[in-house]
Protein backbone atom coordinates (compact mmCIF):
# COMPACT_ATOMS: atom_id res chain seq x y z
CA UNK A 1 0.00 0.00 0.00
CA UNK A 2 0.96 3.37 -0.87
CA UNK A 3 0.01 6.63 0.60
CA UNK A 4 -1.09 10.49 -1.50
CA UNK A 5 -2.99 13.26 -0.53
CA UNK A 6 -5.98 13.48 -2.70
CA UNK A 7 -5.75 17.02 -4.37
CA UNK A 8 -8.78 18.28 -6.46
CA UNK A 9 -7.49 19.28 -10.06
CA UNK A 10 -8.00 22.73 -10.60
CA UNK A 11 -7.50 24.50 -14.06
CA UNK A 12 -6.61 21.05 -15.86
CA UNK A 13 -7.78 20.86 -19.09
CA UNK A 14 -9.18 17.62 -20.28
CA UNK A 15 -8.83 17.51 -24.67
CA UNK A 16 -10.26 15.10 -26.73
CA UNK A 17 -8.61 15.00 -30.09
CA UNK A 18 -10.35 13.77 -32.93
CA UNK A 19 -9.41 11.18 -34.75
CA UNK A 20 -10.14 7.87 -36.84
CA UNK A 21 -13.66 8.07 -35.59
CA UNK A 22 -14.06 11.65 -37.49
CA UNK A 23 -15.43 13.45 -34.85
CA UNK A 24 -14.86 16.97 -33.67
CA UNK A 25 -12.09 18.19 -30.56
CA UNK A 26 -13.53 19.12 -27.20
CA UNK A 27 -11.92 21.17 -24.56
CA UNK A 28 -13.29 21.78 -21.34
CA UNK A 29 -11.85 23.68 -18.04
CA UNK A 30 -12.06 21.47 -15.11
CA UNK A 31 -13.75 23.61 -11.64
CA UNK A 32 -11.95 22.96 -8.55
CA UNK A 33 -14.10 19.64 -7.96
CA UNK A 34 -12.42 18.18 -11.05
CA UNK A 35 -15.77 17.91 -12.87
CA UNK A 36 -16.58 20.03 -15.91
CA UNK A 37 -19.56 21.59 -16.56
CA UNK A 38 -21.84 20.17 -19.23
CA UNK A 39 -22.67 16.85 -20.45
CA UNK A 40 -22.73 15.11 -23.63
CA UNK A 41 -25.12 11.95 -22.97
CA UNK A 42 -27.46 10.81 -25.59
CA UNK A 43 -31.06 9.97 -24.64
CA UNK A 44 -33.14 8.38 -26.97
CA UNK A 45 -37.18 7.80 -26.76
CA UNK A 46 -36.69 4.28 -29.03
CA UNK A 47 -35.69 1.00 -27.24
CA UNK A 48 -33.50 -0.83 -29.54
CA UNK A 49 -32.76 -4.50 -29.20
CA UNK A 50 -29.35 -6.25 -30.93
CA UNK A 51 -26.10 -5.23 -31.07
CA UNK A 52 -24.98 -1.77 -31.69
CA UNK A 53 -25.04 -0.08 -35.43
CA UNK A 54 -21.82 1.48 -36.89
CA UNK A 55 -23.45 4.99 -36.22
CA UNK A 56 -24.58 3.76 -32.53
CA UNK A 57 -21.24 2.93 -32.02
CA UNK A 58 -19.41 6.15 -33.27
CA UNK A 59 -21.89 8.35 -31.06
CA UNK A 60 -21.35 6.01 -27.98
CA UNK A 61 -17.64 6.06 -27.92
CA UNK A 62 -17.62 9.80 -29.29
CA UNK A 63 -20.10 10.94 -26.16
CA UNK A 64 -18.10 8.77 -23.79
CA UNK A 65 -15.06 9.83 -24.85
CA UNK A 66 -15.75 13.35 -24.66
CA UNK A 67 -17.43 13.35 -21.16
CA UNK A 68 -14.08 11.56 -19.61
CA UNK A 69 -11.64 14.05 -21.65
CA UNK A 70 -13.41 16.80 -19.81
CA UNK A 71 -13.26 15.45 -16.44
CA UNK A 72 -17.11 15.11 -16.24
CA UNK A 73 -17.18 11.47 -14.30
CA UNK A 74 -20.96 11.15 -13.46
CA UNK A 75 -21.82 12.09 -17.39
CA UNK A 76 -19.41 9.34 -18.55
CA UNK A 77 -20.46 6.68 -16.02
CA UNK A 78 -24.26 6.96 -17.20
CA UNK A 79 -22.83 6.33 -20.86
CA UNK A 80 -21.70 2.72 -19.46
CA UNK A 81 -23.37 -0.40 -18.74
CA UNK A 82 -22.21 0.01 -14.29
CA UNK A 83 -22.46 3.39 -13.77
CA UNK A 84 -21.82 2.43 -10.19
CA UNK A 85 -18.31 0.70 -10.52
CA UNK A 86 -17.45 3.26 -13.48
CA UNK A 87 -18.05 6.65 -11.76
CA UNK A 88 -15.46 6.08 -8.98
CA UNK A 89 -12.64 5.16 -11.49
CA UNK A 90 -13.32 7.99 -13.35
CA UNK A 91 -13.39 10.58 -11.18
CA UNK A 92 -10.45 9.44 -9.35
CA UNK A 93 -8.65 9.83 -13.16
CA UNK A 94 -8.06 13.73 -12.05
CA UNK A 95 -8.70 13.21 -8.10
CA UNK A 96 -6.45 10.32 -6.80
CA UNK A 97 -3.82 9.38 -10.43
CA UNK A 98 -3.84 13.76 -10.56
CA UNK A 99 -3.98 13.57 -14.35
CA UNK A 100 -4.17 17.13 -14.94
CA UNK A 101 -4.40 17.06 -18.65
CA UNK A 102 -5.44 14.68 -21.33
CA UNK A 103 -5.42 14.49 -25.24
CA UNK A 104 -7.93 11.29 -25.92
CA UNK A 105 -7.48 10.25 -29.71
CA UNK A 106 -9.69 7.69 -31.11
CA UNK A 107 -9.04 5.56 -33.49
CA UNK A 108 -11.22 3.82 -36.28
CA UNK A 109 -14.09 1.79 -34.86
CA UNK A 110 -13.49 -2.12 -35.48
CA UNK A 111 -16.75 -3.83 -35.06
CA UNK A 112 -17.95 -2.76 -31.45
CA UNK A 113 -14.76 -2.29 -30.28
CA UNK A 114 -13.08 1.60 -30.27
CA UNK A 115 -9.00 1.63 -29.92
CA UNK A 116 -7.61 4.87 -28.44
CA UNK A 117 -4.85 6.75 -27.31
CA UNK A 118 -4.18 8.37 -24.50
CA UNK A 119 -1.72 11.25 -23.86
CA UNK A 120 -1.71 12.97 -20.78
CA UNK A 121 0.01 14.84 -17.49
CA UNK A 122 0.28 13.69 -14.53
CA UNK A 123 1.17 16.48 -11.43
CA UNK A 124 1.83 16.24 -7.97
CA UNK A 125 3.20 18.98 -6.28
CA UNK A 126 5.68 20.51 -8.20
CA UNK A 127 6.68 17.57 -10.27
CA UNK A 128 4.85 17.49 -13.79
CA UNK A 129 5.33 14.06 -16.34
CA UNK A 130 3.43 13.19 -19.45
CA UNK A 131 1.94 9.96 -19.62
CA UNK A 132 1.19 8.08 -22.68
CA UNK A 133 -0.72 4.80 -23.31
CA UNK A 134 -3.21 3.07 -25.26
CA UNK A 135 -6.45 1.29 -24.53
CA UNK A 136 -9.49 0.47 -26.15
CA UNK A 137 -13.35 0.12 -25.15
CA UNK A 138 -16.54 -1.91 -26.47
CA UNK A 139 -19.95 -1.05 -27.51
CA UNK A 140 -22.62 -3.10 -26.39
CA UNK A 141 -26.78 -2.63 -25.92
CA UNK A 142 -28.06 -1.88 -22.59
CA UNK A 143 -30.32 -5.29 -21.21
CA UNK A 144 -32.76 -2.80 -19.66
CA UNK A 145 -32.78 0.29 -21.48
CA UNK A 146 -32.01 -0.84 -25.15
CA UNK A 147 -29.04 2.24 -25.02
CA UNK A 148 -25.84 1.72 -26.69
CA UNK A 149 -23.30 1.64 -23.80
CA UNK A 150 -19.91 1.52 -23.09
CA UNK A 151 -19.22 -1.87 -21.82
CA UNK A 152 -17.72 -1.23 -18.50
CA UNK A 153 -13.86 -2.63 -17.80
CA UNK A 154 -11.56 -1.12 -15.50
CA UNK A 155 -9.10 -1.54 -18.81
CA UNK A 156 -11.11 1.41 -19.92
CA UNK A 157 -9.12 3.53 -17.65
CA UNK A 158 -5.83 1.76 -18.47
CA UNK A 159 -4.84 -1.59 -19.65
CA UNK A 160 -3.61 -2.72 -16.79
CA UNK A 161 -6.21 -2.03 -14.43
CA UNK A 162 -7.98 -4.57 -12.68
CA UNK A 163 -11.37 -5.09 -10.80
CA UNK A 164 -11.27 -3.47 -7.56
CA UNK A 165 -8.16 -1.84 -7.88
CA UNK A 166 -7.07 2.12 -7.91
CA UNK A 167 -5.23 4.02 -9.73
CA UNK A 168 -3.15 6.52 -7.95
CA UNK A 169 -0.53 9.38 -8.16
CA UNK A 170 1.76 10.55 -4.53
CA UNK A 171 5.17 9.60 -2.80
CA UNK A 172 5.71 5.47 -2.88
CA UNK A 173 5.23 4.22 0.55
CA UNK A 174 8.28 1.95 -0.15
CA UNK A 175 11.67 3.31 -2.33
CA UNK A 176 12.64 2.07 -5.24
CA UNK A 177 15.09 -0.99 -5.08
CA UNK A 178 18.23 -1.55 -7.81
CA UNK A 179 18.04 -5.65 -8.15
CA UNK A 180 21.52 -6.92 -8.63
CA UNK A 181 22.66 -10.44 -9.39
CA UNK A 182 24.96 -12.89 -7.40
CA UNK A 183 27.75 -11.09 -9.26
CA UNK A 184 25.99 -7.23 -8.54
CA UNK A 185 24.89 -7.11 -12.16
CA UNK A 186 22.07 -5.44 -12.52
CA UNK A 187 18.26 -6.41 -13.03
CA UNK A 188 15.48 -4.62 -14.75
CA UNK A 189 12.16 -4.73 -16.07
CA UNK A 190 13.28 -3.52 -19.57
CA UNK A 191 16.25 -5.70 -20.15
CA UNK A 192 14.85 -9.14 -18.20
CA UNK A 193 10.68 -8.42 -18.49
CA UNK A 194 9.80 -11.50 -16.74
CA UNK A 195 11.48 -10.26 -13.74
CA UNK A 196 8.59 -7.48 -13.85
CA UNK A 197 6.10 -8.95 -11.26
CA UNK A 198 9.09 -10.27 -9.42
CA UNK A 199 11.15 -7.28 -8.67
CA UNK A 200 7.75 -5.29 -8.15
CA UNK A 201 7.21 -7.75 -5.22
CA UNK A 202 11.09 -7.86 -4.36
CA UNK A 203 10.24 -3.84 -3.93
CA UNK A 204 7.34 -4.40 -1.74
CA UNK A 205 9.06 -6.55 0.72
CA UNK A 206 12.46 -5.45 0.73
CA UNK A 207 12.38 -1.74 -0.10
CA UNK A 208 12.47 -0.49 3.29
CA UNK A 209 15.44 -2.88 4.07
CA UNK A 210 17.30 -1.82 1.24
CA UNK A 211 18.54 1.90 1.93
CA UNK A 212 17.05 3.79 -0.72
CA UNK A 213 14.53 6.71 -0.23
CA UNK A 214 11.13 7.02 -2.38
CA UNK A 215 10.10 8.68 -5.15
CA UNK A 216 7.03 10.29 -6.68
CA UNK A 217 4.87 7.61 -9.09
CA UNK A 218 1.48 6.63 -10.10
CA UNK A 219 0.91 3.15 -9.80
CA UNK A 220 -2.07 0.67 -9.18
CA UNK A 221 -2.84 -0.48 -5.99
CA UNK A 222 -4.64 -3.91 -6.54
CA UNK A 223 -7.86 -4.54 -4.48
CA UNK A 224 -5.63 -7.20 -2.62
CA UNK A 225 -3.42 -6.02 -0.12
CA UNK A 226 -1.20 -9.01 -0.37
CA UNK A 227 -0.26 -8.07 -3.63
CA UNK A 228 2.45 -5.16 -5.09
CA UNK A 229 1.67 -1.93 -6.96
CA UNK A 230 2.52 -1.99 -10.22
CA UNK A 231 4.17 1.43 -11.40
CA UNK A 232 2.78 2.83 -14.38
CA UNK A 233 4.87 6.26 -13.67
CA UNK A 234 8.25 7.61 -12.28
CA UNK A 235 8.01 11.16 -11.77
CA UNK A 236 10.86 12.10 -9.67
CA UNK A 237 13.04 9.30 -8.51
CA UNK A 238 13.66 8.44 -5.43
CA UNK A 239 17.43 7.00 -4.17
CA UNK A 240 16.92 3.34 -4.96
CA UNK A 241 18.59 0.92 -2.28
CA UNK A 242 20.53 -2.04 -3.89
CA UNK A 243 18.96 -5.41 -3.52
CA UNK A 244 21.43 -8.50 -3.90
CA UNK A 245 19.74 -11.95 -5.21
CA UNK A 246 20.65 -15.22 -6.21
CA UNK A 247 19.83 -14.91 -9.63
CA UNK A 248 22.57 -14.73 -12.53
CA UNK A 249 22.15 -12.49 -14.94
CA UNK A 250 23.54 -14.52 -18.39
CA UNK A 251 21.45 -17.56 -17.27
CA UNK A 252 18.10 -15.26 -17.04
CA UNK A 253 18.53 -13.65 -20.45
CA UNK A 254 18.60 -16.82 -21.76
CA UNK A 255 15.50 -17.78 -19.78
CA UNK A 256 14.06 -14.90 -21.09
CA UNK A 257 14.98 -15.50 -24.69
CA UNK A 258 14.44 -18.95 -24.73
CA UNK A 259 10.23 -18.85 -23.58
CA UNK A 260 9.70 -16.59 -26.25
CA UNK A 261 9.57 -19.27 -28.57
CA UNK A 262 6.37 -20.75 -27.23
CA UNK A 263 3.20 -19.30 -25.98
CA UNK A 264 2.72 -20.13 -22.48
CA UNK A 265 6.51 -21.09 -21.66
CA UNK A 266 7.89 -21.18 -17.82
CA UNK A 267 11.52 -21.96 -16.84
CA UNK A 268 13.20 -21.67 -13.31
CA UNK A 269 17.09 -22.83 -12.99
CA UNK A 270 18.67 -23.54 -9.66
CA UNK A 271 21.67 -24.00 -8.05
CA UNK A 272 21.72 -27.91 -6.52
CA UNK A 273 24.08 -27.10 -3.62
CA UNK A 274 22.49 -24.19 -2.53
CA UNK A 275 18.83 -23.63 -3.54
CA UNK A 276 19.77 -20.33 -4.92
CA UNK A 277 17.58 -19.42 -7.71
CA UNK A 278 19.83 -18.51 -10.70
CA UNK A 279 16.81 -17.80 -13.63
CA UNK A 280 13.18 -16.96 -13.63
CA UNK A 281 11.04 -16.65 -17.25
CA UNK A 282 7.48 -16.61 -18.45
CA UNK A 283 5.82 -15.87 -21.39
CA UNK A 284 3.74 -13.82 -21.36
CA UNK A 285 6.06 -12.50 -18.93
CA UNK A 286 4.21 -9.85 -17.36
CA UNK A 287 1.33 -10.90 -14.80
CA UNK A 288 1.30 -13.99 -13.18
CA UNK A 289 4.70 -15.68 -12.11
CA UNK A 290 2.96 -19.48 -13.81
CA UNK A 291 7.03 -20.58 -13.08
CA UNK A 292 6.45 -20.24 -9.92
CA UNK A 293 3.21 -20.13 -8.40
CA UNK A 294 1.83 -22.20 -11.26
CA UNK A 295 -0.40 -25.34 -10.28
CA UNK A 296 -0.87 -28.20 -12.80
CA UNK A 297 0.15 -31.65 -12.95
CA UNK A 298 3.98 -32.32 -14.22
CA UNK A 299 3.49 -35.54 -15.87
CA UNK A 300 6.77 -38.18 -16.05
CA UNK A 301 8.99 -35.28 -14.66
CA UNK A 302 7.65 -36.92 -11.47
CA UNK A 303 8.91 -40.40 -12.11
CA UNK A 304 12.22 -38.93 -10.40
CA UNK A 305 10.50 -38.70 -7.07
CA UNK A 306 8.60 -42.06 -7.88
CA UNK A 307 11.85 -43.80 -8.85
CA UNK A 308 13.15 -42.88 -5.71
CA UNK A 309 11.04 -43.80 -3.70
CA UNK A 310 10.67 -47.26 -4.84
CA UNK A 311 14.56 -47.57 -4.86
CA UNK A 312 14.53 -46.22 -1.23
CA UNK A 313 12.02 -49.34 -0.26
CA UNK A 314 14.19 -51.47 -1.73
CA UNK A 315 11.83 -52.76 -4.51
CA UNK A 316 13.90 -52.11 -7.43
CA UNK A 317 17.53 -50.63 -8.22
CA UNK A 318 18.60 -49.44 -11.86
CA UNK A 319 19.95 -52.50 -12.68
CA UNK A 320 16.83 -54.80 -12.23
CA UNK A 321 14.78 -56.17 -15.00
CA UNK A 322 11.62 -54.81 -14.87
CA UNK A 323 7.98 -55.39 -16.68
CA UNK A 324 6.77 -52.65 -19.40
CA UNK A 325 3.89 -54.01 -21.14
CA UNK A 326 1.94 -52.06 -23.94
CA UNK A 327 -0.94 -51.38 -20.89
CA UNK A 328 -1.59 -52.11 -17.38
CA UNK A 329 -4.66 -52.02 -15.33
CA UNK A 330 -4.17 -51.09 -11.40
CA UNK A 331 -7.97 -51.03 -9.91
CA UNK A 332 -9.84 -51.17 -12.77
CA UNK A 333 -7.91 -48.00 -14.30
CA UNK A 334 -6.04 -48.59 -17.16
CA UNK A 335 -2.57 -47.00 -18.07
CA UNK A 336 -0.80 -47.26 -21.40
CA UNK A 337 2.52 -45.76 -23.12
CA UNK A 338 3.01 -42.89 -25.61
CA UNK A 339 2.43 -44.70 -28.53
CA UNK A 340 1.41 -48.07 -26.53
CA UNK A 341 5.05 -48.61 -26.49
CA UNK A 342 6.55 -52.24 -24.88
CA UNK A 343 10.07 -53.13 -24.03
CA UNK A 344 11.50 -56.70 -23.53
CA UNK A 345 11.14 -58.35 -19.92
CA UNK A 346 14.84 -58.28 -19.80
CA UNK A 347 15.11 -54.32 -19.69
CA UNK A 348 16.26 -52.61 -16.78
CA UNK A 349 14.52 -50.07 -14.65
CA UNK A 350 16.84 -47.67 -16.19
CA UNK A 351 15.63 -48.60 -19.95
CA UNK A 352 11.87 -48.07 -18.32
CA UNK A 353 12.95 -44.84 -17.25
CA UNK A 354 15.11 -43.12 -19.80
CA UNK A 355 12.31 -44.18 -21.99
CA UNK A 356 9.98 -43.01 -19.73
CA UNK A 357 7.72 -46.03 -19.33
CA UNK A 358 4.64 -45.57 -18.03
CA UNK A 359 3.25 -49.17 -17.14
CA UNK A 360 6.76 -50.13 -15.50
CA UNK A 361 5.82 -47.62 -12.68
CA UNK A 362 2.55 -48.79 -12.34
CA UNK A 363 3.49 -52.73 -12.01
CA UNK A 364 5.22 -51.75 -9.03
CA UNK A 365 2.54 -50.56 -6.68
CA UNK A 366 1.56 -53.83 -5.10
CA UNK A 367 4.77 -53.81 -3.80
CA UNK A 368 4.99 -50.68 -1.96
CA UNK A 369 1.63 -51.87 0.20
CA UNK A 370 1.38 -48.41 0.87
CA UNK A 371 -0.75 -45.96 -0.91
CA UNK A 372 0.32 -42.96 1.06
CA UNK A 373 4.55 -43.70 0.07
CA UNK A 374 4.80 -40.90 -2.25
CA UNK A 375 3.50 -38.23 -0.80
CA UNK A 376 5.74 -39.17 2.26
CA UNK A 377 8.55 -39.36 -0.10
CA UNK A 378 7.76 -35.62 -1.73
CA UNK A 379 7.40 -34.35 1.35
CA UNK A 380 10.16 -35.97 3.69
CA UNK A 381 12.70 -36.47 1.22
CA UNK A 382 12.18 -33.26 -1.69
CA UNK A 383 10.87 -30.25 0.55
CA UNK A 384 7.13 -30.56 -1.63
CA UNK A 385 4.10 -28.73 0.35
CA UNK A 386 6.97 -27.93 2.97
CA UNK A 387 6.09 -23.79 2.77
CA UNK A 388 8.80 -22.70 1.35
CA UNK A 389 10.04 -18.96 1.94
CA UNK A 390 11.74 -17.85 -1.75
CA UNK A 391 11.71 -14.22 -1.20
CA UNK A 392 8.62 -13.61 -3.12
CA UNK A 393 4.97 -15.56 -3.00
CA UNK A 394 5.42 -18.66 -4.36
CA UNK A 395 3.74 -22.60 -4.63
CA UNK A 396 5.85 -25.46 -3.64
CA UNK A 397 3.76 -27.90 -4.65
CA UNK A 398 1.45 -30.62 -3.36
CA UNK A 399 0.70 -34.28 -3.64
CA UNK A 400 -1.57 -35.59 -1.60
CA UNK A 401 -2.09 -38.44 0.04
CA UNK A 402 -4.23 -40.74 -1.94
CA UNK A 403 -5.60 -43.94 -2.68
CA UNK A 404 -6.29 -46.70 -4.84
CA UNK A 405 -6.38 -45.18 -8.36
CA UNK A 406 -5.78 -41.88 -7.76
CA UNK A 407 -2.60 -43.27 -5.95
CA UNK A 408 -1.71 -44.71 -9.26
CA UNK A 409 -2.29 -41.64 -11.16
CA UNK A 410 0.45 -39.92 -8.94
CA UNK A 411 2.78 -42.64 -9.78
CA UNK A 412 2.93 -41.00 -13.07
CA UNK A 413 2.72 -37.48 -12.40
CA UNK A 414 -1.05 -37.39 -13.20
CA UNK A 415 -4.26 -36.63 -10.97
CA UNK A 416 -3.87 -34.81 -8.05
CA UNK A 417 -0.32 -33.71 -8.31
CA UNK A 418 0.41 -29.93 -8.53
CA UNK A 419 4.06 -28.61 -9.41
CA UNK A 420 5.40 -25.65 -11.42
CA UNK A 421 8.71 -25.14 -13.10
CA UNK A 422 10.23 -24.58 -9.57
CA UNK A 423 9.15 -26.88 -7.74
CA UNK A 424 10.60 -29.57 -10.74
CA UNK A 425 13.72 -27.89 -10.71
CA UNK A 426 13.96 -28.07 -7.36
CA UNK A 427 12.93 -32.32 -7.70
CA UNK A 428 15.86 -32.32 -9.96
CA UNK A 429 18.10 -30.72 -7.49
CA UNK A 430 17.75 -32.29 -4.85
CA UNK A 431 18.16 -35.63 -7.13
CA UNK A 432 21.30 -34.16 -8.22
CA UNK A 433 23.12 -34.22 -4.48
CA UNK A 434 20.93 -36.00 -2.69
CA UNK A 435 19.56 -33.30 -0.04
CA UNK A 436 16.73 -31.27 -0.49
CA UNK A 437 17.90 -27.22 -0.64
CA UNK A 438 14.60 -24.93 0.11
CA UNK A 439 15.04 -22.85 -3.63
CA UNK A 440 15.79 -18.89 -2.03
CA UNK A 441 15.09 -15.67 -4.66
CA UNK A 442 16.99 -13.34 -2.51
CA UNK A 443 19.77 -14.45 0.82
CA UNK A 444 18.23 -15.93 4.18
CA UNK A 445 20.62 -13.33 5.82
CA UNK A 446 18.21 -10.16 4.54
CA UNK A 447 15.68 -10.33 6.57
CA UNK A 448 16.39 -14.03 8.49
CA UNK A 449 13.33 -15.55 7.62
CA UNK A 450 12.66 -19.30 8.39
CA UNK A 451 13.59 -21.82 5.48
CA UNK A 452 11.74 -25.02 5.06
CA UNK A 453 14.38 -28.03 5.68
CA UNK A 454 13.21 -31.62 4.63
CA UNK A 455 13.17 -34.55 7.26
CA UNK A 456 15.67 -36.67 5.59
CA UNK A 457 18.18 -36.81 2.61
CA UNK A 458 18.67 -39.96 0.13
CA UNK A 459 21.12 -42.21 0.67
CA UNK A 460 24.41 -42.16 -0.97
CA UNK A 461 23.55 -45.57 -3.03
CA UNK A 462 19.83 -44.10 -4.11
CA UNK A 463 21.28 -40.72 -5.12
CA UNK A 464 24.22 -42.34 -7.10
CA UNK A 465 21.25 -44.73 -9.14
CA UNK A 466 18.80 -42.06 -9.30
CA UNK A 467 21.11 -39.37 -11.03
CA UNK A 468 22.39 -42.46 -12.90
CA UNK A 469 19.50 -42.98 -14.56
CA UNK A 470 18.61 -39.31 -14.99
CA UNK A 471 21.84 -39.15 -17.05
CA UNK A 472 20.70 -41.89 -19.10
CA UNK A 473 18.39 -39.98 -20.36
CA UNK A 474 20.16 -37.43 -21.63
CA UNK A 475 22.50 -39.72 -23.44
CA UNK A 476 20.58 -41.84 -24.82
CA UNK A 477 16.59 -41.91 -23.71
CA UNK A 478 13.99 -39.23 -24.81
CA UNK A 479 16.02 -36.48 -23.13
CA UNK A 480 18.70 -37.05 -25.59
CA UNK A 481 18.06 -34.53 -28.58
CA UNK A 482 17.35 -32.11 -26.29
CA UNK A 483 20.19 -32.22 -23.89
CA UNK A 484 22.82 -33.14 -27.07
CA UNK A 485 24.44 -29.11 -27.15
CA UNK A 486 24.78 -29.32 -22.88
CA UNK A 487 27.82 -30.10 -21.62
CA UNK A 488 29.33 -31.31 -18.62
CA UNK A 489 28.01 -34.02 -16.15
CA UNK A 490 24.24 -33.83 -17.29
CA UNK A 491 21.18 -35.78 -16.70
CA UNK A 492 17.32 -35.13 -17.09
CA UNK A 493 13.80 -36.15 -17.15
CA UNK A 494 10.72 -35.53 -19.61
CA UNK A 495 7.38 -35.35 -19.23
CA UNK A 496 3.78 -35.24 -21.07
CA UNK A 497 0.98 -33.98 -18.74
CA UNK A 498 -2.37 -34.78 -20.23
CA UNK A 499 -5.02 -32.24 -19.06
CA UNK A 500 -8.70 -32.56 -19.17
CA UNK A 501 -10.21 -30.51 -22.28
CA UNK A 502 -6.86 -29.73 -24.46
CA UNK A 503 -6.40 -31.82 -27.22
CA UNK A 504 -2.17 -31.73 -26.86
CA UNK A 505 -0.41 -32.54 -23.71
CA UNK A 506 2.00 -29.89 -21.83
CA UNK A 507 5.19 -30.40 -22.29
CA UNK A 508 7.57 -30.98 -19.69
CA UNK A 509 11.54 -31.31 -19.18
CA UNK A 510 13.73 -31.11 -16.47
CA UNK A 511 17.69 -31.59 -16.21
CA UNK A 512 20.90 -30.47 -14.71
CA UNK A 513 24.90 -29.78 -16.34
CA UNK A 514 26.71 -29.50 -13.47
CA UNK A 515 25.79 -27.52 -10.47
CA UNK A 516 22.84 -26.06 -12.31
CA UNK A 517 19.37 -27.61 -12.36
CA UNK A 518 16.41 -26.52 -14.69
CA UNK A 519 13.03 -27.43 -15.66
CA UNK A 520 10.52 -25.72 -18.06
CA UNK A 521 6.27 -26.16 -18.99
CA UNK A 522 5.10 -25.30 -22.36
CA UNK A 523 1.41 -25.33 -22.44
CA UNK A 524 -0.04 -27.45 -25.00
CA UNK A 525 3.66 -28.39 -26.29
CA UNK A 526 3.60 -31.98 -26.83
CA UNK A 527 6.32 -34.21 -25.93
CA UNK A 528 8.06 -32.86 -23.42
CA UNK A 529 11.58 -32.98 -25.52
CA UNK A 530 10.16 -31.14 -28.56
CA UNK A 531 9.27 -27.93 -26.43
CA UNK A 532 10.23 -27.74 -23.02
CA UNK A 533 13.30 -29.25 -23.18
CA UNK A 534 14.89 -26.76 -25.59
CA UNK A 535 14.27 -24.45 -23.34
CA UNK A 536 15.71 -26.33 -20.42
CA UNK A 537 18.60 -26.93 -22.12
CA UNK A 538 19.05 -23.10 -23.21
CA UNK A 539 19.33 -22.39 -19.57
CA UNK A 540 21.32 -24.75 -19.30
CA UNK A 541 24.02 -23.55 -21.17
CA UNK A 542 24.05 -20.13 -19.90
CA UNK A 543 24.32 -21.20 -16.76
CA UNK A 544 26.82 -23.90 -16.09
Amino acid sequence: MRSGAKVAVVGGVFVLVAGGLGYGAYEVLLGGDGAGGTRTVAESSKVRTGPPDKKEVQETAKDFLAAWASGDAPAAALLTNDEAASEPLLAGYAAEAHVTKAVITPGPAVGTKVPYTVKATVSHGSVTKPWAYSSELTVVRGLTTGKALVDWQPTVIHPQLTEGATLRTGESSTAAIEAVDHDGKVLDKETYPSLGPILDSLREKYGDKAGGTPGVETWIEPADEQLPDTTLLTLAKGKPGKLRTTLDADAQAAAEKAVKQYSGASVVAVKPSTGAIRAVANNPATGFNAAMQGKQAPGSTMKIVTAAMLMEKGLVSADSPVECPKEATWQSRTFHNLGHFELPPTDTFTTSFARSCNTAFIKLIDDTEDDTALAKEARDVFGIGLNWQTGVVSYDGSVPEESGGAAAEQYIGQGTVQMNALTIASVTATARTGTFQQPVLVPRSLDGRQLATASRSLSPDVTRQLTGMMRATASWGTGKSAMASVGGDKGAKTGSAEVDGQSTSNSWFTGFSNDLAAAAVVQSGGHGGDAAGPVVAAVLRAGS
